[in-house]
């Protein structure tokens, strides 16, 4: 408000008690959130980095900065968040980045919800380019400077690729990341390579074998030194290691002087682009080993170069110079992990990584933030214990202590257990008098690893014969399996020095409902580093629990004690189905309480997926998530998107023509999709109806992008058009998409249909898809893109359309029965059992569907057929219904409309418009509270009608205007209790609050889950259930037919939340209403009151 206007109201102040119209809180609301974002008192804290280190510190940080003394950023140069690149060869099992993640599962974004929560800054794809130490800034490539007070380098190492001839070939590659994993993946597909030779023979070139063999490559071993894994085993370990990788198909070449990368036109130099196709050694009479693919993971080289554009220290061979605290030699600036130089000795191994983390995050809070953290003495890093425990290529491989002493050494006895027939090695390293246990090795058995490195480690007494540690607990007889101690103090993780007593702690702390693996997991951190411990970790979990009396859980949510596909089970086979075709009867007769926005759209689905009715019908609207409901996408400030169908990517002209009127009219921003349709967004909710009507007047349906359905069914013009098609590939795709349109599963599908084996509509790389032949078609399943990428698998070969539909038919029914909740069918199948005569889940499908093993295909061909049959298109069943209709209108109580552009502000995109930006959490429109708990508490305040009860959906929320504001009303039939709040979520400040599903807690808290990032508020008091943010709510209470809200004046309740003053904005600057509507009638109704300063 200008300078004038504050005079009136400051003159307005003597006749009147301001604070009674709630008009302070108009001014503080603006102050509070620049307050929010006065972060001048705050140490800014960098973190150069975001591998598994720097994610560590992050995380040691937080938990230490009690008082939120700092903010943090950091810059991830890769495009997802920290993940555990320890264990980067299990990406094959899944083809799941989220299985990797650190946090949790990634978005599209590549993001996790840490971050957001933690208010940590994260710059995903931003490699940082300068540190300038005088200035104190960082800089990443996309220009981003950020200020710092404390900077730490966490860049970690990039491998070491030796300077060979040739290794600037296609075909070269280094294993680090998941793209590199991905790369080796495309280029293993698109060249048909055979053979492939990995280049090192210590821990990471083992990893990177194995990534080969996984591909369904032949994979060679090259190894400069004479064994493998030189640092941690000698020759015995060796020779019993390569026995058990060449009992696996892999060839060892150890000794091997690689001297060039040949080229497949013979070429050996440094500059030719000839792809790689063989390996040349220096080694007398070696031949050349014909490879299509070479791998290099011969070591790693700290990433340093920053630092050495700057004035600190940098190790003759690299690295950051560090002391026991982790500083360098410049103030404020610290290195962990890889890059850090201690002792002239770089640490490889993700447990003294996390040591440092540990150390420095500490030394920060204390020297940095201030905080008295009450330590006797002053944390340092000293070293680490280089003891290590793995499985290479499913070989147990464990070295710890002074595993192998130096040739002087006299204080030295050695034992040693050799059975090359059992592939085992064990060699323990003692003393001269056989008192203590030194160190020792151990291949192909170290199910005895803790037990020996807390003797090496720790010390402990012996056995009076030591030799007894010796057998490997596989060949002592009476013991077949070593138990896992009891003993609190038994270190369970070493990468981050996790006890027994600690996980059990966890778990007591978490009980029975709560302590999952993956809580237990990240709370206690055991298992979240190479992952060797997790076994352990599972088994103290199962004991723990049922000393509390629990069990392991596969409950859908605390309302149903019962996995997804177990309640579908129930359904499907209950002898009276009326008892269970709605919600409600499902949740009387198998489960309890009110039900959340985790089983609500999973039995919605159920229901679909069974009876079929109309998702908006006879309470049904109740379970739906928010696009669900809507029948169309949420996007960003709480409007939507609009997906037509087109059955394999065919398109008429008149209908290219309907469909840009109808953007064209409502002004939506229009984009074709990667799957052959075309979106259409922007479109507020009660502008829904109109658009699908004048889209259906052309033949157009809903495309399902909203719904956990089939998708698209991509295709190639195949033989119609196409030189090399050999089958209608559009015909084809046209028939499976409108065979199974709106289907509804536990998780999205996609198809596609490729007309010769050129493969242009990429159909293996979706739920199913099929690839024509000169006989008929190749049926793949169980692959799917996007964030998880995974290649499909050959259930079928040269089958007729029909035969494929039927095995479809039957493939997505089996998946609709059994898969968990929201588990797209890629997963759902590497879960299915192994064929009777192995082959894996492929065969075992194919035993099913094929074979009819089961005996259930016609249960299954009936109810798919039922679900062709009675297909509906949920848009036409809307715009040709008043009552369904109505129910997108935008407030029960007006015809009165507040257009998208009042709530978010559209800006210009490339001559289209788009929402503004969301701003990060914690800064000016995000994060909204009002100045106190109850801000209308001093108002004047009476009923209002807001509606007739028939007006308010039973177990929903409904949006009302009240002057110029949105408030949510919920009517909780299943309680028979109503609640009114604001309609804006205070998260992102947008109006979506009565779009979200409403349930209760196990407590029988009474709540709601904002449609956008599900988080959760208690209808009756407003507050935040997983935050500490909260609503604004107002008494209801019904007479007769009619609704009442217990309201102050309009002009209060707009003063607070009226949708002008709450506008998302690409400007933060103060809220000014000079000279408008609203400053008058503020001013009026303050000149008006009789109210008088006390």
């Amino acid at each position: 408000m200008k300078a004038s206007a504050l005079s009136l109201l400051f003159i307005a102040q003597l006749a009147a008690d301001v604070d009674s119209f709630g008009i302070k809180s108009l001014f503080t609301r603006n102050t509070q959130l620049r307050a929010t974002n006065d972060e001048s008192d705050k140490k800014r804290v960098v973190v150069i980095g975001n591998g598994m280190v720097g994610q560590r510190f992050m995380e040691n940080l937080i938990d230490l900065d009690t008082d939120k003394k700092c903010t943090i950023s950091t810059f991830c140069e890769e495009p997802r968040a920290a993940y555990n690149r320890v264990k980067l060869t299990s990406y094959f099992e899944t083809r799941d980045p989220s299985a990797l993640s650190m946090t949790s599962e990634f978005d599209n974004d590549g993001r996790t919800p840490w971050y957001e929560e933690n208010n940590v800054e994260l710059l995903l794809n931003d490699k940082v380019v300068s540190v300038d130490t005088k200035s104190k800034t960082v800089t990443g490539a996309s220009g981003k400077t950020i200020d710092y007070d404390v900077a730490v380098f966490a860049t970690g190492s990039f491998p070491f690729v030796p300077p060979i001839p040739g290794k600037q070939r296609p075909g070269v590659f280094v294993y680090r990341t998941i793209e590199d994993l991905e790369a080796m993946l495309a280029y293993v597909k698109e060249n048909n390579v055979k053979s492939a030779a990995v280049i090192g023979g210590g821990l990471l070139g083992l990893e990177a074998a194995k990534a080969v063999a996984d591909m369904k490559v032949e994979s060679h071993i090259i190894e400069f030194a004479p064994i493998l894994m030189c640092r941690q085993i000698d020759q015995g370990g060796h020779d019993a290691l390569v026995g058990k990788i060449e009992e696996m198909g892999l060839k060892v070449h150890c000794g091997a002087r690689t001297e060039s990368f040949v080229g497949e036109n013979g070429s050996t130099d440094m500059e030719d682009m000839s792809p790689v196709s063989a390996l040349r050694f220096s080694n007398e009479g070696w031949d050349d080993l014909d490879v299509q693919m070479v791998v290099v993971s011969a070591g790693i080289k700290p990433r340093d170069e920053l630092a050495r554009d700057t004035d600190i220290v940098v190790g003759e061979r690299g690295g950051i110079v560090v002391d026991e605290q982790l500083k360098t030699s410049v103030d404020g600036t610290y290195a962990i992990g890889e890059i850090a130089l201690y002792n002239n000795f770089i640490y490889g191994l993700i447990a003294p990584g996390y040591d440092m983390a540990g150390v420095c995050s500490k030394i920060v809070a204390q020297e940095q933030l201030g905080y008295d953290l009450g330590l006797e003495e002053t944390p340092a890093f000293t070293g680490a214990d280089l003891s290590t425990k793995l499985k290479l290529l499913g070989c147990d491989v464990a070295s710890f202590g002074e595993n192998q002493p130096p040739p002087d050494d006299a204080d030295v006895s050695d034992l040693v257990w050799n059975d090359p027939i059992g592939g085992i090695y064990r060699k323990l390293i003692f003393n001269k008098a056989g008192t203590r246990l030194r160190g020792g090795i151990l291949v192909g058995d170290a199910s005895d690893y803790s037990k020996l490195h807390k003797l090496a480690v720790q010390g402990g007494e012996l056995p009076e014969n030591p030799a007894m540690l010796l057998a490997p607990t596989s060949a002592r007889g009476d013991v077949e399996e070593e138990e896992l101690s009891d003993d609190p103090s038994t270190q369970i993780c070493s990468c981050n020095d996790v006890t027994r007593g600690d996980i059990a702690d966890t778990i007591k702390e978490l009980g029975v409902d709560g302590a999952s693996l993956a809580e237990v997991k990240i709370c206690s951190k055991a298992g979240t580093g190479c992952g060797g411990c997790e076994p352990d970790v599972k088994t103290i979990l199962k004991q723990e629990l049922e000393k509390m009396g629990g069990s392991l859980s596969n409950h859908l949510c605390e309302h149903f004690a019962y996995s997804r596909p177990e309640l579908m089970a129930l359904v499907r086979t209950d002898a009276d189905p009326a008892s269970v075709d709605s919600f409600e009867k499902i949740l009387h007769k198998h489960g309890h309480g009110d039900g959340c926005e985790i089983c609500k759209p999973a039995i919605g689905s159920i229901l679909a997926s069974t009876y079929n009715g109309i998702i908006l019908d006879d309470g049904r609207d109740a379970l739906q998530d928010t696009n669900d409901r809507s029948l169309a996408n949420m996007q960003r400030g709480g409007t939507y998107s609009v997906v037509p169908r087109v059955p394999g990517g065919e398109i008429t002209p008149e209908q290219l023509i309907q469909m840009g009127e109808t953007a064209k009219k409502y002004n939506l921003y229009s984009k074709i999709t990667g799957a052959q349709r075309i979106d259409f967004f922007g479109a507020s909710k009660y502008q829904l109806p109109d658009i699908w009507e004048e889209l259906g007047s052309v033949g157009l349906e809903s495309g399902h992008a909203y719904g956990k359905a089939l998708r698209t069914v991509k295709s190639c013009v195949g033989s119609t058009w196409c030189r090399f098609g050999v089958q209608d590939s559009v015909g084809f795709a046209i028939r499976v998409e409108n065979r199974y349109k709106g289907v509804r599963s536990p998780h999205k599908t996609k198809s596609a249909v490729s007309g010769c084996v050129r493969e242009c509509a990429e159909a293996q790389g979706k739920d199913f898809g099929m690839i024509a032949t000169e006989n008929g078609y190749n049926l793949y399943v169980g692959g799917n893109g996007g964030v998880n990428p995974v290649h499909a698998q050959l259930l079928a070969t040269d089958i007729d359309e029909d035969t494929v539909l039927k095995y479809l038919d039957r493939y997505l029914m089996y998946y609709i029965l059994t898969a968990d909740r929201l588990e797209r069918t890629a997963p759902w199948q590497a879960k299915l059992p192994s064929g009777k005569n192995g082959g894996g889940p492929i065969e075992h499908l194919k035993e099913v569907i094929i074979e009819d093993s089961l005996g259930i295909c016609e249960e299954l061909d009936t109810r798919m057929q039922y679900l062709v049959d009675t297909y509906h298109d949920e848009w036409a069943e809307v715009y040709n219904d008043p009552a369904r209709r109505a129910k997108f209108k935008q407030f029960v109580n007006t015809d009165e409309v507040q257009t998208r552009e009042e709530t978010i502000e559209f800006i210009d995109q490339r001559g289209q418009v788009r929402p503004t930006d969301w701003v990060p959490d914690g800064q000016p429109q995000t994060n909204w509270k009002p100045d106190t708990t109850d801000v209308f508490s001093r108002s004047e305040k009476s009923w209002v009608s807001v509606g007739k009860t028939s007006d308010f959906a039973p177990n929903v929320g409904s949006a009302i205007l009240y002057g110029d504001t949105q408030l949510a009303v919920f009517n909780n039939a299943q309680r028979g209790e109503w609640y009114c709040t604001q309609n804006m979520c205070p998260h992102k400040q947008a109006f979506v609050l009565s779009q979200g599903i409403i349930g209760g807690t196990a407590d029988g808290i009474a709540k709601v889950a904002c449609p956008l990032h599900k988080k959760q508020f208690d209808l009756a008091d407003g507050k935040q259930l997983d935050g500490d943010l909260s609503l604004i709510t107002f008494a209801v209470k019904i007479e007769g037919d009619e609704v009442m809200v217990e309201l102050p004046a309009q002009i209060e309740v707009d003063a607070i939340l009226g949708t002008k003053g709450l506008r998302v904005g690409s400007s933060c600057s103060e809220l000014d209403i000079s000279g408008t509507d609203l400053e008058k009638e503020i001013l009026n109704g303050v000149r008006n009151t009789t109210s008088t300063v006390v």
